[in-house]
């Protein structure tokens, strides 16, 4: 969803270069430098939105380093206010495009990959667009480490079921997968998104897959 622009969110992001990286020049970034502890393992989510999701797995886990990745500059800007708030050591802020990531992130340097909620992108034209396309599939296989994977949530169906026969295509490895994720084994642990919370609500189900790459 397309957020209105926020006249605030271009000044904070210039004046806070510390927790966020805005739209950087393509080069390999040394991430492990932008932390406290350089040595924690890296996590990233594409598509934070308003970044409720990432900021409360940061707080959850001080021992692991956190990149939330928008697209959208009124978005972002709603992630950094609330880290400025926050000031977690482990999060770190990248304001520019997934489809870009190999740009950014080397070889095998990332743990885990955060796919929540993400547009579906429906017609059958933009199924380019879509997260779990095989060439986005790429991308993450050349910046996982071998034998770590992709946590993906969404509330629609579709873009469900299309995201299991890719990855399947791929020939990735599925170690959890559920139509409703609130009533799983999984639900106790799981950490909900602003859109999550707002569909769980009304009764929709939320669709789960958890997979990984072979080495």
């Amino acid at each position: 969803m397309r957020l209105r622009r926020k006249p605030w969110t271009r000044n904070m992001i210039e004046q806070n270069p510390d927790y966020i990286l805005d739209r950087p020049k393509a080069g390999l970034i040394d991430w492990s430098s932008r932390f406290e502890n350089p040595d924690a393992p890296l996590y990233i989510e594409v598509g934070s939105g308003k970044g409720q999701f990432i900021i409360n797995q940061a707080k959850k886990h001080p021992d692991v380093n956190f990149v939330a990745i928008e697209i959208q500059e009124a978005a972002i800007g709603m992630i950094l206010r609330k880290q400025l708030e926050e000031q977690l050591p482990n999060l770190q802020l990248f304001l520019g495009n997934g489809e870009a990531l190999t740009d950014y992130f080397a070889e095998n340097s990332v743990s885990k990959v955060f796919l929540n909620f993400s547009d579906p992108w429906p017609k059958t034209k933009h199924e380019k667009r879509r997260l779990t396309y095989k060439s986005f599939l790429d991308i993450y296989k050349t910046i996982l480490q071998p034998n770590k994977g992709i946590e993906f949530k969404t509330d629609n169906q579709s873009l469900y079921n299309y995201s299991v026969q890719s990855f399947n295509n791929y020939g990735m490895h599925f170690d959890f997968v559920s139509v409703n994720l609130h009533d799983s084994k999984m639900a106790e642990d799981n950490i909900m998104t602003e859109y999550e919370e707002k569909f769980s609500a009304k009764g929709q189900p939320i669709y789960a897959l958890y997979a990984h790459f072979s080495a």
